[in-house]
């Protein structure tokens, strides 16, 4: 039975101008995917996977935050700080070699300390290692263990940085338990009625709760059984923590629900019925696509609407059109003030779960594929048409494909999505984004 594994997630802190977005760049830079950015999602630059040797993290940046108050750097760190506490498995502090240690990076860094959580000091802007090692050295009094010289214009220390950080992961981070019940993100924006669609859940008699003190995190995962069959749901955006001024922050928001939906196999997307679907909506439901989760968008509050017999149609239209490159998500109108379909929103998670984990006879997929191909010709340019080989599944969680063609620029983005269409034609895959990798192969093969 294969161990899940939970990737890791590596915040970076530090005042502003230190150089955040140059070592974010450095390090997301590298990675060119082999996946085409999905149309329709904009992004800010909040995170970035990272792969460094074997290990595969997410990196955040927690800058970008402005609370209102006189010492305005001092407080904007200390809001990152606390983000990346409870978000975080390792943080990285980042400082300034020419500016030395301030006053703030101590403050922070007393914080840091207190966390338990393992910080890697990174000291940046060392252009060259003998020039400023005396200067590397003052870092050592802010007391929180060995400074790391790197420069991130010039990538200079990064590998030693890295390793650093990679060593602080831990085994059962990277090997979870070999648990198979579905574990299922519940996220939205603040006030959608997340917290209430949980309680209600809780609440079933049916229902027996306990709460596991988090494994490897702060949250809090819940245990519930519905039917017999245990869901753990993975709590978000502080269930817990009634701190209205950090909800409101969009920025906050993400970062708890990127470690979130990290966690996940299926990501309950909780949208509020009266305000109809927002840009923030489909901000939060990009999160779950670009991580290949499944995707349940559950409408609440629909008991609160004025209904005639195209309210229903239209909603839906629109929230297609919104999210219109995850098609495959699965819609359901609920209500956790009144229980309406709760029942029937275990139901979809069990089956987007068996989905997101569905694998497909190599036998079967190259006859969709040649079925296809012979209903509709491959794109050709300039003379030379698109040839498909060869399909096959290489793995689950979401179900990912290879195709190997005699030319990668031929296969564009509208002709792997017919292939896509046609394999959802025959197994639904319903609930589940599939990953498509385009490889060459030479005619001579």
């Amino acid at each position: 039975m294969a161990k899940r594994k939970s990737k890791p997630i590596v915040a970076v802190v530090g005042r502003p101008n230190v150089g955040k977005s140059t070592l974010f760049n450095a390090l997301a830079g590298e990675r060119i995917s082999i996946v085409k950015d999905t149309p329709g999602i904009t992004r800010d630059r909040i995170y970035a996977d990272v792969t460094w040797l074997n290990f595969d993290f997410t990196l955040i940046d927690t800058g970008g935050i402005e609370p209102d108050s006189k010492d305005i750097i001092l407080s904007q760190m200390r809001a990152q700080a606390e983000i990346a506490m409870e978000t975080a498995d390792v943080i990285i502090f980042l400082v300034d070699v020419k500016q030395g240690p301030v006053d703030a990076d101590s403050k922070v860094a007393d914080m840091l300390r207190r966390s338990k959580k393992p910080v890697v000091l990174v000291v940046n802007k060392v252009d060259s290692f003998d020039k400023y090692s005396a200067d590397v050295y003052e870092f050592y009094n802010l007391g929180i263990g060995d400074p790391h010289p790197i420069s991130a214009a010039n990538r200079l220390g990064l590998g030693e940085m890295l390793d650093e950080v990679t060593a602080h992961f831990d085994k059962e981070y990277t090997e979870e338990d070999e648990d198979e019940r579905p574990r299922v993100a519940v996220v939205g924006k603040p006030n959608v009625g997340k917290s209430s669609l949980i309680n209600k859940l809780l609440g079933e008699e049916r229902l027996i709760v306990s709460d596991i003190a988090g494994t490897t995190r702060d949250a809090v995962d819940t245990e519930v059984t519905y039917n017999g069959k245990e869901y753990v749901f993975i709590d978000t955006a502080g269930l817990r923590r009634k701190n209205k001024v950090k909800e409101d922050l969009e920025r906050y928001m993400i970062v708890r629900t990127v470690s979130a939906v990290e966690r996940a196999e299926v990501v309950v997307l909780v949208i509020d019925a009266v305000e109809g679907v927002t840009e923030q909506d489909a901000k939060i439901a990009g999160i779950a696509h670009d991580r290949g989760k499944a995707v349940i968008i559950a409408v609440n509050k629909w008991d609160a609407l004025e209904k005639d017999d195209k309210t229903i149609y239209r909603f839906t239209e629109k929230v297609r059109n919104t999210l219109s490159y995850m098609p495959y998500a699965e819609l359901l109108f609920v209500s956790a003030k009144t229980g309406q379909r709760l029942p029937k929103l275990f139901e979809t998670i069990d089956m987007v779960s068996e989905n997101h984990a569905m694998r497909v006879a190599t036998g079967v997929l190259n006859e969709i594929m040649a079925e296809a191909v012979a209903m509709q010709q491959p794109p050709s340019d300039k003379g030379k048409r698109l040839r498909l080989y060869y399909i096959t599944q290489v793995s689950v969680k979401p179900p990912t494909f290879v195709i190997f063609v005699n030319d990668k620029e031929l296969m564009h983005f509208s002709y792997t999505r017919y292939i896509e269409n046609q394999i959802r034609d025959t197994f639904g895959f319903r609930g589940t984004p599939l990953k498509f990798i385009i490889r060459e192969r030479k005619e001579k093969e």
